[in-house]
């Protein structure tokens, strides 16, 4: 009976939902959008049954995407307000929303982004807000301005403390993942790898915040040697417009009827113009590279796994109605096994007719790259981290531990190379120079699928290989992507591919379908739970708390293709 009960509410919900979004809203001509941007957004499907019953906060990139783009062609909105609070996420999709308001404004609306913010290096948050008409601060906002910085860990001291020896084969001078277990600092090619990201990044900021805000390059640079700290601050240096609240702010624009995205969001398409002329499949690779059917990581994060991604390409290349395939990857790489299956699904669907457009989000990287390598065109956004062309193994010797714990230990191996198996004691140099010819082998491979997708040498490819990281402005350079852009830019050029008008437009179809209702609720308490163990465990600094979780997700023992753990540039 309880049960019964329960379901009444749940479907009278369902039912008021559909009427209106059969309905929609009553949009009044010259009203105003308001778009809350903040939190973590995420670049692969996710499953709405499970944010509402959970409050998970994470929402879809393409989804807000989808919100702008709908609002740049309705003639009944006249402006769009952002709240912009602090977010999660890279430059890369940091990239994507500064754009979406960009072509708000280009399409003839107007564009207010209001700030509210107490934190440090919110660099991502006003980098987007600057893009706005105007830019107008709450009064108790504090956002120090003080340039940019990220940070390393190198645990080789931590581990010697416990008694664990990190052993490890590296193929690529700047493959430098592994030093951050197995040294004590900083190597020089990490450092000038590490700095040339930095400045790549800080004069990809300088330079468009300073055209936003029609100031000179050299003048936002001594703006921010100084530090400015207060709203009061800001708009003395001319960062924004205005002191003030939204509600004023708006009342200035003409005091015009405002709708909240969630609104918004039942108005369909279709009513603002849209004529879709073609479907192309949309392919998520998020999270760490991995071998199997994935799902969700231990930290209840997306993984990008082999099995889930070959099915969507599989099931979009035998449905007649795809034309082209949109690739969205957003990884730090991992398997180098999982990386070559994905990259030979790419290969069917090239074969069976279907193009494929690899857009990248915050990072496509090592195995993450791997996977886009073969496809017909590769797009970053200027600060998308991507390359890491190399691969390593990692191998913690645990004698010193159970020397310590008071354990004892005995092995017993038959086979010249069965060493590889343990965990305790060095390897000898025969299966020393073993692991080093596998890691080779991995590399040469991954070389050649580079050369063959990029129509480089392998030679060429090994000259900007070497493990070394560059942003996707560096990558355009030295030829590893086609173009720079996003969402909107890849399908353009996915329509290009298949003979259709740039301007046309196009249903982006996710793939693989959504899941059964037991299924989506099954996932939902396993994320849930995933998280309260989590928050239950002590709070990392965050390039060690990345650095764990991906280790996590990875195999043991074997090769793997990340890049050096990637910096978190504020």
């Amino acid at each position: 009976m309880s049960r019964r009960w329960l379901w009444i509410p749940l479907l009278g919900a369902l039912a008021l939902f559909l009427f209106w979004q059969r309905g929609g809203p009553s949009i009044p001509d010259g009203s105003w959008l308001v778009v809350e941007l903040s939190g973590e957004y995420v670049e692969a499907q996710t499953s709405p049954l499970s944010a509402r019953l959970f409050g998970r906060t994470e929402r879809p990139l393409a989804g807000v995407l989808s919100e702008l783009s709908k609002a740049e062609r309705d003639a009944r909105i006249e402006g769009v307000a952002f709240r912009i609070g602090a977010l999660g996420g890279g430059w890369g999709k940091a990239r994507e929303l500064r754009r979406a308001i960009e072509r708000l404004r280009e399409n003839g609306k107007r564009t207010l982004a209001y700030i509210e913010l107490e934190k440090y290096g919110a660099n991502r948050e006003f980098y987007i807000a600057s893009a706005a008409d105007r830019v107008i601060a709450s009064p108790a906002s504090r956002n120090p301005f003080v340039g940019f910085a990220s940070e390393y860990f190198f645990l080789a001291g931590f581990f010697e403390k416990l008694g664990v020896d990190v052993s490890y084969e590296r193929i690529g001078k700047y493959k430098t993942a592994a030093e951050q277990f197995g040294e004590s600092a900083m190597s020089e090619p990490n450092r000038e790898m590490s700095e040339s990201l930095l400045d790549s990044i800080a004069d990809h900021f300088i330079a468009q915040v300073a055209e936003s805000r029609n100031l000179a390059p050299e003048r936002l640079k001594e703006i921010i040697d100084l530090g400015p700290s207060s709203p009061a601050a800001w708009l003395e240096h001319g960062l924004i417009d205005e002191v003030g609240w939204l509600d004023d702010a708006l009342e200035a624009e003409g005091d015009p009827t405002t709708l909240e995205s969630n609104v918004y969001a039942a108005v369909s398409a279709e009513s603002v113009g849209w004529e879709p002329v073609a479907s192309f499949a949309l392919v998520y690779g998020s999270g760490p590279v991995v071998v199997g059917d994935g799902g969700r990581s231990l930290g209840g994060g997306p993984v990008f796994s082999s099995g889930a991604v070959t099915e969507a390409m599989d099931a979009a290349i035998l449905d007649p109605a795809i034309r082209a395939i949109l690739f969205r990857i957003d990884s730090p790489g991992g398997s180098p096994l999982a990386s070559d299956i994905v990259w030979r699904a790419v290969q069917r669907a090239k074969e069976a007719g279907k193009p494929v457009v690899v857009s990248m989000s915050d990072v496509a990287a090592s195995g993450g790259y791997y996977a886009a390598a073969g496809a017909d065109r590769i797009l970053a956004e200027p600060g998308t981290l991507t390359g890491s062309i190399g691969v390593f193994v990692l191998r913690p010797i645990l004698e010193g531990v159970f020397e310590k714990l008071g354990v004892g230990y005995t092995a017993l191996t038959r086979g010249e190379h069965a060493d590889l198996l343990l965990s305790a004691r060095p390897l000898s140099p025969g299966s020393r120079a073993k692991m080093r010819e596998e890691v080779e082998s991995v590399y040469r491979l991954f070389l050649e699928r580079v050369s063959e997708g990029r129509g480089m040498t392998t030679e060429q490819v090994d000259q900007i290989a070497q493990g070394r990281v560059w942003t996707g402005e560096q990558a355009l350079e030295i030829g590893l992507i086609d173009a720079l852009g996003g969402f909107r830019e890849a399908a353009r050029e996915a329509k290009g591919l298949v003979g259709l008008d740039p301007d046309d437009d196009v249903y982006l179809v996710p793939f693989p379908t959504p899941k059964p209702l037991v299924q989506q609720l099954s996932e939902a308490m396993d994320v849930s739970l995933r998280s309260h163990v989590r928050a239950a465990l002590p709070e990392l600094p965050e390039g060690l708390r990345r650095a764990a979780a991906l280790l996590n997700a990875l195999p043991a023992g074997t090769p793997v293709l990340v890049p050096p753990v990637l910096p978190e540039i504020q």
